[in-house]
């Protein structure tokens, strides 16, 4: 009889962390941060039609880095259950906490049994009518849940972009400034001329508040702004 190879469970563990670790590594860097307005996304992305931003509903944005086609799934999964609660029950009652958990459930559960983690993290963020009930959620491989005060960022080389987000931010700043906070924020790790998609929840939108800048807009945001 074939003895089965043993491996700890603490090692397989830290195999397994490792594994999704460098899977997200790898990824460009994506930053989330608040402003007077509501909430900034914006990610280094070379490809016009595969976001790593997304709208999940009225007041609700994604943002998520590593594996396209595991964080794609989780974000479709993320906006069927806010419209089955929605419609249900009223579209007030859709939160990004309700989100936060199951997204941690799937994760935390792949993490532990699956054949392999999700090689993603994500960003679930909500922003509410006063800006102090806007909400920042970090989602990691494991199922892990961080609430951010201000802001967040996921993917890549995350030390220096957090350095550059400390030293700038400021709840009050206008779009423009959260716009070019969060591009000098990425360009420590990336190209002066990399391309951006940047997408806001805007509060003073009516309704559905998720708005994605196109790159003029952008571009307008970022004249005459020297890195």
């Amino acid at each position: 009889m074939t003895i089965p190879f043993y491996v700890p469970p603490e090692q397989q563990m830290k195999d397994r962390a490792d594994f999704a670790r460098q899977g997200i590594a790898r990824g460009r860097s994506v930053v989330v941060l608040r402003y007077r307005d509501g909430v900034c996304f914006a990610a280094e992305n070379h490809s016009t039609t595969l976001h790593k931003i997304s709208e999940i509903y009225d007041r609700i944005g994604f943002a998520a880095v590593g594996r396209y086609n595991e964080f794609e799934a989780l974000r479709v999964a993320g906006i069927q259950q806010a419209d089955l609660r929605g419609y249900t029950y009223a579209r007030s009652d859709v939160t990004a906490r309700a989100l936060v958990n199951a997204y941690a459930q799937v994760m935390g559960a792949a993490f532990a049994s699956a054949d392999k983690p999700f090689e993603v993290e994500l960003v679930v963020a909500e922003v509410g009518a006063p800006g102090a009930s806007d909400r920042i959620y970090r989602i990691t491989y494991d199922g892990s849940v961080f609430d951010e005060p201000d802001y967040a960022v996921m993917g890549g080389v995350t030390e220096p972009v957090e350095e550059r987000l400390a030293l700038g931010f400021t709840p009050d700043a206008d779009v423009q400034g959260a716009v070019r906070l969060a591009a000098n924020a990425l360009r420590a790790t990336a190209a002066a001329d990399a391309p951006l998609e940047v997408a806001l929840l805007d509060r003073t939108r009516p309704g559905r508040t998720f708005v994605r800048l196109a790159p003029a807009r952008v571009a307008a945001l970022l004249e005459g702004w020297a890195r």
